[in-house]
């Protein structure tokens, strides 16, 4: 009696296949959770960058007071108004004041400008937010680490 079988070249034919086609899914998989690589000066990753960023900011009365004592340059700034309740809304002060914001703050340079949305808050943080290179061009970077209460 002869014994019918997969011959030992096609299955290991199939064998290979088979696990190139699963590399290559834990591959795609696997690129999902890493993150584009944003530099600034030189090559430096953009995080590092973030922990060198130095300001100061005030608010009074509707006017809202930043300047850039750091070497970075900030491109822009995010607000997260608290209001009563625990409610919060987020604000960007390049969306909020087109001409006063203009390119950003270079080191030593200040801002003071009224963003209307800032009345009756109780509470106001800011973080800056870096441009910087990517493979794909310039991109912007919210340094989260980097918060200064108002």
């Amino acid at each position: 009696m002869k014994k019918k079988g997969v011959s030992p070249i096609i299955a290991t034919v199939l064998l290979i296949g088979m696990v190139i086609a699963l590399a290559l899914i834990i591959f795609i998989w696997m690129r999902s959770f890493t993150q584009e690589t944003v530099t600034k000066f030189d090559g430096e990753n953009i995080e590092l960058s973030c922990g060198k960023v130095e300001f100061q900011a005030s608010y009074s009365g509707g006017e809202i007071y930043i300047t850039n004592t750091g070497n970075i340059p900030v491109f822009d700034m995010s607000l997260k108004i608290f209001t009563t309740g625990g409610d919060y809304t987020e604000k960007r002060i390049k969306d909020e004041d087109k001409t006063g914001w203009g390119t950003g703050l270079n080191a030593g340079d200040s801002y003071s400008g009224t963003i209307f949305s800032l009345q009756g808050a109780e509470k106001i943080t800011i973080k800056p937010i870096l441009l910087g290179n990517s493979e794909n061009g310039k991109r912007t970077y919210l340094c989260e680490n980097q918060e200064y209460l108002l």
